[in-house]
């Protein structure tokens, strides 16, 4: 399966260096040139737009420091949305609230593929080796498809049930660990 990762940032970067650590097919997007050049050194593709990686790959993962900032990757010119087609996975994996999620899943329906939302749980470090928990909502067998995907990224990994339901488990757990 190929896969694709849009936001290199503190935790996106961690993750998809373990994709890329574990030999995945690995194509890469983000703003900052000096955060790809790395990921392209170590045998990923870099893109120009989200709209070429959605495209090129099966699974779309995004990993964003906000919701405004997601929905710019997803809506803009050269966005997902414009190359995202039928049965790829869309895998959200920035923190973001439950009703944004669903509204760009409903989009991501639109075009044939199957939304799904994954944030992550336990800071930086435990991404760098790993050893993120992972929860994921929506489609059961999308889910199962990506799974081991999933378990080089986080070492727990837990579907939780419809789409938007793991943005609310992370904000639950988050509350509650405060």
């Amino acid at each position: 399966m190929k896969v694709g990762f849009i936001g290199l940032g503190n935790v996106g970067g961690k993750l998809a260096n373990s994709l890329l650590r574990n030999k995945f097919d690995l194509t890469v997007k983000d703003l900052d040139q000096n955060l790809t050049k790395p990921f392209y050194d170590l045998g990923a593709k870099v893109v120009n737009s989200a709209k070429e990686l959605a495209e090129q790959v099966d699974l779309i993962i995004t990993c964003l420091p906000s919701p405004e900032i997601c929905a710019e990757v997803m809506e803009g010119n050269n966005g997902i949305l414009s190359g995202i087609s039928k049965n790829k996975i869309w895998l959200e994996m920035s923190t973001t609230d439950e009703s944004e999620v669903k509204r760009l899943g409903k989009l991501i329906i639109k075009k044939g593929a199957i939304p799904l939302d994954g944030p992550v749980s336990g800071g930086c470090h435990r991404a760098a080796t790993g050893n993120i928990a992972i929860f994921v909502g929506g489609e059961r067998k999308a889910f199962e498809k990506i799974l081991p995907i999933l378990t080089v990224m986080g070492k727990k990994i837990l579907h939780t049930g419809e789409l938007g339901s793991a943005s609310v488990l992370k904000v639950i757990t988050n509350y509650l660990a405060s």
